[in-house]
C-alpha cells in the first residue's frame, strides 16, 4: 500500500505547489521530448556514430535514450506513473553527464540541468494537476 501511495499520491497540495509541478513538467518534459524527437527523426544517420558508454551498441543505445528521452517525457508531462518514468530519464541524463561529458559543467551543463530537474521530480512527486493525482484520489477516497 506504501508503494501505491508513493506512485500515486493524494495529498492535496496548495494550488501554487500544484501548479509549479505542472509547469515543470510541461516545460522540462516538452525539453526533453524535442531532444527525443530529433533523436527519434535521425535514429537510421545517428545510429552508427551514437555514443556506446554502457557496451550495449550504438543502435540500443540510442534507442534506450529515445525511450528515456521521448516516450518518458510524453507520460512525465501528463503525470502518468511520473515517479516511474523519472528513473529513465535520470539515468539518460546521468549517462551523458558523467559518462558522455565526463561529469563537466562546461561541456554537461544542459544534462546536469535536467538531471538535477529530474531527481527533484522524483523526490516532489507529480502534483495535484497529474494522471497520478486522479489515480491516487480514486484509490485511497482523498
Amino acid at each position: 500500500m506504501k508503494i501505491l501511495n508513493y506512485l500515486f499520491p493524494c495529498k492535496k497540495e496548495e494550488v501554487k505547489v500544484s501548479s509549479l509541478l505542472l509547469a515543470t513538467r510541461v516545460i522540462f518534459g516538452l525539453l526533453l521530448a524535442s531532444h527525443g524527437l530529433q533523436k527519434l527523426m535521425n535514429f537510421s544517420m545517428m545510429s552508427s556514430q551514437f555514443p556506446d558508454p554502457l557496451s550495449i551498441g550504438s543502435k540500443l543505445s540510442l534507442a534506450l535514450a529515445i525511450f528515456g528521452e521521448l516516450a518518458c517525457s510524453i507520460a512525465f508531462i501528463a503525470g502518468f506513473l511520473t515517479r516511474l518514468v523519472v528513473i529513465p530519464m535520470i539515468f539518460t541524463m546521468s549517462v551523458a553527464f558523467f559518462t558522455v561529458h565526463g561529469g563537466s559543467i562546461a561541456s554537461g551543463e544542459l544534462a546536469f540541468a535536467y538531471l538535477m530537474v529530474y531527481l527533484l521530480m522524483f523526490f516532489a512527486g507529480p502534483g495535484s494537476y497529474s494522471i497520478d493525482g486522479l489515480i491516487g484520489k480514486r484509490l485511497f477516497g482523498k
